[in-house]
């Protein structure tokens, strides 16, 4: 059984972790970095080691000295959270050959599923419906062209490695596209040592559609219902919200039944996401898997009562699933709003020292908070501060918890996007639950600065 865990991760994910293992009578080990001197999540855990500089190729991303740690604190278990080394399958490897529980799945299947060409090999062997594209990557930006002209115009340009929207592109035209090869080919090559490129047919006035899943070692498979991701900017989400306001019944069972199949499929374990894109006439297509925990799995939890970190350790230690798939409940509406320390306008981060924050509070009101008055935001890390996630017994009453909550949560000293969130959700657009993945370009148009 696990006693103790490591957690790989920081900010508010760490904290999160941590909360849940607390709950569970499991000791928590942290890890910091220079500019985490300080935070919040060190302070949380019951022991704490530095591991490097400030950049996170000199920290986070040192495996040897994570491992290192995990052997002098004499850990059980190691939780990756997400972002890092979270779908890394040598981290899993060298977990497995250390005798240290990794807590996601195998390494097999996370290099299988970190390949989207890979990915989308497997998703048509099971029948699982893919976007016209490519299923091979793409050697050059002359053979791009020559694809896209069998595809047409317009193109999703893809990095086959990471995630996060680092290596995508939407272009309209051959001259776009062999410029945009280059670029996120390099870009791809830089951040995951992975160059490789591949196309699909772009879906316009799509949604994105994602099921949350879960897995145990018994054979055992279920869905948590839908999110709705298709709020972004960038291809990263902003805004996330379950159940999805706009899609019929038939179609969320037809999800939930695709996505445990995908994951059956794979003989996948733990905690993991099918991503969707769907169409204006509710077709769908598998366009990912994440297998670790997502950043938005806690409005999943509000509407299910289900702690999807306690799952994942449960599973880990080889339990079988509490629950089977009738017994999941949905109920009420979640909202999740990404807080960022940035330029509403222009969208650069905005480091600082947070000179005062005060955070939202009452029934239905969850705030995941990585900082507090007085803490240093840096620019070594992804610039997401906190996450607010509120509840209602209904969309219409968890749009006003929002409203009112976003007005209340004072933050100083840095730019954030708040005024960028408080504006998107006045919309009619948004209102009528009308979000397709354009949604910012067709509608946002900054004018006012941050707060």
């Amino acid at each position: 059984m696990i006693k103790k865990v490591l957690i790989a991760n920081r900010g508010e994910i760490a904290r999160r972790i941590i909360r849940t293992c607390k709950q569970l009578g499991i000791q928590t080990v942290a890890v910091y970095s220079d500019a985490d001197q300080n935070a919040l999540f060190k302070k949380d855990a019951d022991e704490a080691y530095h591991i490097g500089p400030s950049q996170v190729q000199k920290s986070y991303l040192q495996l040897d000295k994570i491992m290192e740690v995990a052997e002098i604190s004499n850990v059980d278990a190691i939780h990756p959270g997400y972002g890092f080394l979270s779908e890394s399958p040598t981290f899993a490897e060298r977990c497995r050959e250390e005798n240290i529980i990794f807590i996601g799945p195998e390494a097999d299947i996370l290099r299988l599923m970190g390949s989207k060409i890979e990915a989308r090999k497997a998703m048509i062997k099971a029948g699982v419906p893919v976007i016209p594209g490519t299923d091979h990557a793409v050697d050059s930006a002359r053979d791009a062209v020559a694809i896209a002209e069998q595809i047409g115009y317009p193109v999703m340009l893809k990095a086959s490695a990471g995630g996060g929207g680092i290596g995508m592109e939407v272009v309209h035209s051959a001259a776009e596209l062999q410029k945009a090869f280059e670029n996120n080919s390099k870009r791809a090559e830089t951040f995951f040592g992975d160059g490789a490129m591949f196309l699909e047919k772009h879906l316009q006035n799509s949604r994105h559609i994602e099921v949350q899943v879960l897995a145990d070692h018994h054979g055992n498979t279920v869905h948590l219902f839908e999110r709705e991701c298709s709020i972004q900017r960038r291809n990263q989400k902003v805004l996330e919200e379950a159940p999805s306001p706009a899609i019929s019944e038939e179609l969320r069972v037809n999800l939930g039944k695709t996505a445990v199949k995908a994951a059956e499929a794979i003989h996948y374990t733990n905690a993991g996401t099918i991503e969707f894109l769907v169409d204006e006439k509710e077709h769908f297509y598998f366009l990912e898997m994440n297998t670790r925990i997502q950043v938005e799995h806690p409005i999943t939890e509000e509407i299910t009562g289900i702690d999807i970190v306690k799952e994942q350790i449960n599973i880990a230690n080889n339990q079988v699933l509490p629950f089977q798939q009738d017994e999941i409940q949905r109920n009420g509406h979640a909202i999740e709003v990404r807080i960022y320390a940035e330029d509403p306008i222009r969208f650069f981060p905005s480091p600082g020292t947070i000179t005062r924050l005060e955070l939202p509070k009452g029934e239905g009101v969850r705030n995941e908070c990585a900082v507090t008055s007085g803490d240093k935001v840096t620019p070594f890390y992804d610039p997401m501060v906190a996450k607010l996630v509120v509840y209602g017994e209904n969309r219409s009453e968890a749009i006003d918890k929002l409203k009112e909550t976003l007005h209340q949560f004072k933050v100083e000293g840095i730019k954030t996007n708040i005024p960028m969130l408080q504006e998107i959700i006045t919309y009619e657009a948004f209102i009528e639950g009308d979000t397709q993945t354009s949604f910012l370009r067709k509608y946002y148009q900054p004018t006012t600065g941050g707060n």
